[in-house]
């Protein structure tokens, strides 16, 4: 009777015990729970051929600014200049502020952008997403973070969807006597002209958009001190734009990328590759003669092609098939089927004299690309001779840094470490110590210039202004 009793009173101290151990180990794991939880950050992959389904959870941080590479003041542009040339339309107070012109991109209220050849200039739109990103807490590397003062800031973002705006609204729709087009960059040109933070640097430190070679036609010319983002030069004279103020941005590429590549080089049986449109005018004349030149030669695909039908699917399959791509001058220096290569992971061979690559600062393309200058490519036997010159050893190096590089190619929201979205920024970044350098020597005399902040310029100084 009294070794039960003990017994029982043993047990009755024991329990306080266990209870508490089973507390604190509750405890400790809902604490790791929230930890983990809190500093997740697992994007879905988003990105399709055709669109986008774009469905992303907020991570519930929003970026720091003191530790971002660029600080960005961002216009609460209304909705016609950027996501209502998307059809869609505020709801309610939007998100991150802005008086409703923006979408939330917490909670997949994002709208789809069009697909097909549409895609190869949407960067403005990659780019906005992720400034909107930055402050509403949804996923992103928090390398641009988006400050609602413009004095806190290193660059002011204009988002214009030009690229869209050409595409869907160039044309003269009657009894209009102008393009919708036209008529946004007019208005456009009239809310910056109003604007402290135009007058404050002459747009000197704005970053504008314009990634369509016809995108921004009328405005560019009005808008030379700004920062632009394009494809290349082609179409820009140098008194407007240039490699010491701008930033030339990858394509989007429409082909699929090549997950789980292990084509290596025997199991590519074409040598060389080209598909597209093969009589251009300006530049794309060497076209149709290195048409004449390989059309014939063994082991070389040279034809005409396009997007229409399943021309993006038999594109796919050429470059993945083949060791490596001609990347040739067309209309313009540049074009989106050197990114194609490069996801397809086929050697570009690019020939294109004033063509511009994005990030050159950075990326040493004759690791992985060839380069070859116009008048060589048309001397009869030089292009097969240079390639059939080419070891599969050295091949295959190529072939291996295309698969490291692709990555600072791509577009997509929610964005990464090092995608295209990111390599913009960094490369608007390079720019801002210029940038700084060129509105304090704006500023050089302004206390002594009366009444000139309340100033508003109009389009007409602006044309008086430009530069010879």
């Amino acid at each position: 009777m009294a070794a039960a009793a003990a017994s029982a009173s043993a047990s009755c101290r024991r329990r306080p015990i266990a209870w508490f151990f089973a507390i604190a180990a509750l405890l400790f794991f809902f604490s790791w729970y929230l930890l983990l939880d809190s500093a997740a950050v697992t994007p879905e992959p988003l990105l399709a051929a055709r669109g986008q389904g774009l469905r992303v959870g907020s991570s519930g941080r929003k970026c720091d600014p003191a530790t971002a590479a660029l600080r960005v003041f961002m216009y609460d542009l209304p909705a016609e200049f950027h996501f209502g040339l998307l059809d869609w339309e505020p709801q309610g107070g939007g998100g991150g502020g802005g008086g409703g012109v923006w979408p939330d991109v917490r909670g997949g209220g994002v709208p789809e952008y069009p697909g097909g050849l549409n895609l190869q200039h949407s960067i403005e739109y990659w780019l906005t997403l992720d400034l909107l990103a930055s402050e509403q807490g949804a996923p992103t590397p928090c390398g641009a973070v988006r400050v609602r003062h413009a004095a806190a800031a290193d660059v002011v973002f204009v988002p214009f969807f030009a690229s869209l705006s050409f595409n869907r609204h160039s044309k003269v729709v009657p009894p209009a006597r102008a393009s919708e087009d036209r008529a946004l960059q007019r208005r456009l040109l009239d809310y910056l002209a109003a604007r402290p933070e135009w007058r404050r640097s002459g747009g000197r430190d704005h970053v504008v958009l314009a990634h369509h070679p016809n995108g921004m036609l009328d405005a560019r010319y009005k808008l030379w001190p700004c920062v632009f983002v394009l494809c290349d030069f082609g179409r820009y004279p140098p008194s407007v734009a240039g490699l010491d103020k701008d930033v030339i941005a990858p394509y989007r590429h429409v082909v699929p990328n090549f997950a789980n590549d292990s084509a290596g080089y025997d199991d590519r049986p074409t040598l060389l590759y080209f598909q597209g449109a093969i009589y251009r005018k300006d530049g794309g004349f060497i076209r149709q003669e290195l048409y004449y030149l390989l059309k014939d030669e063994k082991d070389v695909h040279f034809s005409f092609g396009s997007v229409v039908g399943n021309g993006i699917e038999q594109a796919t399959q050429g470059m993945r098939a083949s060791k490596f791509c001609l990347n040739i001058a067309g209309d313009t220096p540049s074009s989106n089927r050197l990114f194609d290569s490069i996801v397809s992971h086929c050697v570009p061979i690019i020939i294109s004299d004033e063509i511009e690559l994005p990030f050159e600062d950075v990326l040493d393309y004759s690791k992985f690309c060839i380069i070859v200058r116009g008048a060589d490519a048309v001397k009869k036997g030089f292009l097969m001779n240079l390639i059939n010159g080419i070891s599969r050893e050295d091949w295959t190096r190529m072939w291996n840094r295309l698969k490291e590089v692709e990555r600072h190619f791509e577009y997509q929201y929610p964005s990464q470490n090092d995608d295209a979205v990111q390599m913009i920024w960094k490369a608007i970044a390079r720019k801002a110590p210029s940038i700084r350098l060129k509105v304090n020597r704006l500023r050089r005399f302004s206390r002594f210039e009366t009444n000139r902040t309340d100033e508003t310029p109009t389009r007409s100084s602006w044309l008086e202004n430009q530069p010879s």
